[in-house]
C-alpha cells in the first residue's frame, strides 16, 4: 500500500511540474537595443506561443559574441549591422578568424535617442552641441539653452552597440569625455538620468517615456541584428519567425 502511495505521489509531481522547468530554453546574449526593443517585449507571448523559455542575457555585443563563440548562448543580438559589429569587435581586440562562419539576420530597427532628466528645459540639441557635450568641451547646461548647472554625462559600459553608433555618427569618431558616470545596461542609464537633474545619456528608442525628457536631435537609426554560429537551431528559428510574425504587435516602435 505504501509503495503505491509513493508511486502515485511521484506521478503527480511529474505531471504537475511547471512547464517552464521542462521547456527548452533559447539563450540569447544581447546588447541594449535588442533587449529593450524586442526581447523583453516578446518574452512572455513568445513563451506562451511556443512552450519554449527565452533566456535574455544583457551583456553587450562583445560579450554576447564571445558567449556565442563559446556555445554558452544559442544566439547573439546587437543594435548594429554585422559589418559594424565586426568592426566593433576588432576595435575591442576580438579576432574573428572566419566571419563567414556566422549567419546574421536583421530582426528589427531602432533609433538611438538622447535622454535627459524630465525637468530639463532644453528642447533641441544639434550634432555640434551633442559632440561638444559628450567630448567634454561643453560642461554647463546654460551654454546650450538650459539652466546654470554642470552637465553629468551618463555612459553605459554594456551598451557598446549604442555607444559605437553614437561615437561614429555624432562624435565623428572622437572619444567621449573622461569625466562620466559609468553605468551598465540601458536600463541603468535610464535610471541614472531619471534620478540626476543635470544628467544626459543615450539609449534605444524604447526607453522613451514620461519619466524622461528626450530633446529633438539628429536622427540616428540602426538595424538590430541576430547572429548564430552556422545555421540557427530549430528553437532559434522559432524565435526569428515569431519576431517577424506574431511578435511584431508586441515590439515597441
Amino acid at each position: 500500500m505504501i509503495l503505491y502511495v509513493r508511486l502515485a505521489l511521484v506521478l503527480v509531481m511529474l505531471f504537475t511540474l511547471p512547464l517552464a522547468v521542462l521547456a527548452e530554453e533559447v539563450r540569447v546574449g544581447a546588447g541594449a537595443a535588442p533587449v529593450e526593443n524586442i526581447l523583453k517585449p516578446i518574452k512572455i507571448p513568445f513563451e506562451k506561443a511556443t512552450a519554449l523559455t527565452l533566456g535574455i542575457f544583457a551583456s553587450g555585443p562583445k560579450a554576447a559574441f564571445l558567449d556565442l563563440e563559446r556555445g554558452t548562448v544559442d544566439a547573439a543580438a546587437a543594435g548594429l549591422s554585422y559589418d559594424d559589429w565586426l568592426a566593433l569587435l576588432k576595435k575591442e581586440g576580438v579576432t574573428v578568424p572566419d566571419p563567414k562562419a556566422y549567419q546574421s539576420v536583421v530582426i528589427g530597427k531602432d533609433k538611438v535617442i538622447v535622454l535627459t532628466h524630465a525637468s530639463n528645459p532644453v528642447k533641441t540639441l544639434s550634432k555640434d552641441q551633442l559632440k561638444a557635450i559628450f567630448t567634454g568641451k561643453t560642461t554647463n547646461w546654460k551654454d546650450v539653452g538650459g539652466i546654470d548647472t554642470a552637465i553629468l554625462i551618463v555612459w553605459g559600459k554594456l551598451t557598446q552597440g549604442t555607444n559605437s553608433m553614437f561615437i561614429k555618427h555624432i562624435l565623428d569618431g572622437a572619444e567621449p569625455a573622461k569625466e562620466i558616470l559609468e553605468t551598465g545596461t540601458a536600463a541603468d542609464v535610464k535610471s541614472a538620468v531619471e534620478t540626476n537633474a543635470e544628467a544626459i545619456g543615450i539609449g534605444p528608442q524604447s526607453l522613451e517615456g514620461p519619466t524622461l525628457h528626450v530633446p529633438e536631435t539628429p536622427e540616428l537609426a540602426r538595424p538590430i541584428t541576430l547572429l548564430t554560429k552556422g545555421a540557427p537551431k530549430a528553437s532559434v528559428q522559432k524565435l526569428i519567425n515569431f519576431v517577424a510574425g506574431e511578435g511584431t504587435s508586441f515590439i515597441k516602435k
